[in-house]
């Protein structure tokens, strides 16, 4: 669906009215949009849109429903439904407009479409005018890193391998002048990365660390973490085939963490950014790592393997571990890693964590501003016993099903001593139910929350 924005107003941009319904009658609308409005029984419902005519065959207006924001702020996105509801042309907001940034953002996000598997229609395009006072290049930043997240996602697993998602990262790396490297199939044993190397040693393409670093080494270290694993069967403990339909987007967090980057690098940040990112796809072959195996990871924890479908967290733990031999100032991972968020929170809130409470209000506190929401969950100590095991350092897994998403954190938080501030985002990636400012499909979940968060942190002059 071909939306954009513009800065520019024309002669032949048409106005769209935002009416609640407690104030619908009170607005200095056209009286003809009032008369129209009534006759359809057009109140000021939230998310509706009623075109207006203008008695000579033509579209005067678009009268939108909107309501007052509501406790989570989805409310503020409702605009996305105007990316699918107007008619092609050019269209700006009448009157003044709360929140106008986020309105203009939630017109491109719910004009998004994934079609590049689809013959091509020609859909006519559609164009909002910014309100006064959006910054359009903002605008584009955010989006274009919230549209690469979702590509990426959506993208099968047998165009989105490690080497294609390497590819992804050159790209770019290369388009905001970043350096990258690559450690790749044996190397990563040579060059200690044991346990990334387990994962994806089955996978038909080698197993990889991909590592971009970009910035004045004199600014604040922040580093990104993201779990690349471009395809989960469950590895020797198979998945059943419902629980493989999705498993393309188990390269969310690595898909997340990249458009973020985007919005830091493009935005020029003052921070010395690194992404890290381990590429590996879990798979079954003679070479697969089993049930009962022990893996010494990089940092020297030995971690026995109660379920290889547990791997995510393995690859996590060798990337986590050298990002924090720099001690960062802000260490971020992100990760498709546990179902037991899903049932905790469901698809549409990430639980983070983090030891540092006064980065968990600002986390909240950014969640609120762009309404992109999260929920701090407890590292809570006394579970980490459940990841006992009776002959190496540490288990994977617990042996019961409570906590998953807890006890996931804190197998995480062993290989992370030396970063000021560490936090972990157990993302879902994925829109299962349309929404006004998102279609079904893959989804970027927090990284609007943290560039703003990291904006407020890291201002630029």
């Amino acid at each position: 669906m071909p939306v954009d924005i513009t800065a520019r107003k024309t002669k032949e941009s048409r106005p769209v009215w935002l009416v609640t319904s407690e104030d619908f009658g009170k607005l200095p609308l056209p009286e003809n949009a009032v008369a129209w409005a009534r006759a359809n029984g057009f109140a000021g419902r939230a998310g509706r849109i009623l075109i207006v005519p203008d008695g000579a065959g033509g579209i005067a207006g678009a009268l939108f429903g909107v309501k007052k924001a509501d406790r989570d702020g989805q409310s503020r996105l409702l605009a996305g439904k105007l990316a699918r509801g107007l008619p092609e042309g050019a269209w700006h907001i009448e009157g003044d407009v709360e929140d106008a940034g986020l309105l203009a953002l939630a017109f491109l996000m719910g004009g998004y479409s994934f079609d590049r598997y689809r013959s091509k229609t020609e859909d006519g395009r559609k164009v909002l005018v910014l309100p006064e006072g959006v910054e359009e290049a903002e605008t584009r930043r955010i989006f274009a890193g919230v549209a690469l997240a979702r590509d990426l996602i959506n993208t099968p697993a047998n165009d989105m391998g490690p080497d294609r998602l390497e590819g992804e990262a050159r790209r770019l790396a290369k388009a905001h002048e970043a350096q990258i490297m690559m450690i790749t199939g044996e190397q990563l044993l040579r060059q200690n990365f044991p346990m990334i190397h387990a994962v994806g040693r089955a996978g038909a393409e080698a197993p990889r660390l991909i590592d971009i670093t970009w910035g004045n080494e004199s600014h604040p270290k922040v580093t990104l973490v993201g779990k690349g694993v471009c395809f989960d069967t469950g590895g020797l403990d198979i998945k059943p085939a419902s629980g493989m339909l999705l498993m393309k987007k188990d390269m969310g967090g690595a898909a997340n963490v990249l458009g973020l980057a985007h919005m830091i690098m493009d935005a020029k940040l003052p921070v010395r950014l690194r992404v890290l990112i381990p590429a590996v796809e879990n798979a079954i072959a003679g070479n697969a790592f089993r049930p009962g195996d022990i893996l010494k990871s990089r940092k020297g924890i030995t971690v026995e393997i109660g379920n290889t479908d547990a791997e995510g967290r393995l690859v996590l733990a060798d990337a986590l571990a050298l990002a924090d031999e720099e001690a960062p100032d802000l260490l971020i991972d992100m990760a498709t890693l546990t179902g037991a968020a899903r049932v905790a929170l469901g698809p549409d809130l990430p639980p983070f964590y983090t030891d540092d409470d006064s980065f968990a209000v600002e986390v909240a506190g950014a969640a609120g501003a762009v309404a992109d929401p999260v929920w701090r969950m407890p590292l809570w100590g006394p579970y980490e016993k459940k990841l006992f095991s009776r002959v190496a350092d540490i288990n994977n897994v617990t042996t019961d099903s409570f906590a998953g998403s807890v006890t996931a954190a804190l197998f995480l938080r062993r290989f992370v001593e030396k970063a000021r501030i560490w936090s972990h985002f157990d993302i879902f990636g994925w829109t299962p139910l349309e929404k006004p400012a998102a279609p079904v499909g893959g989804e970027a979940q927090a990284i609007r929350a943290l560039y703003h968060l990291m904006k407020q942190r890291f201002p630029t002059v």
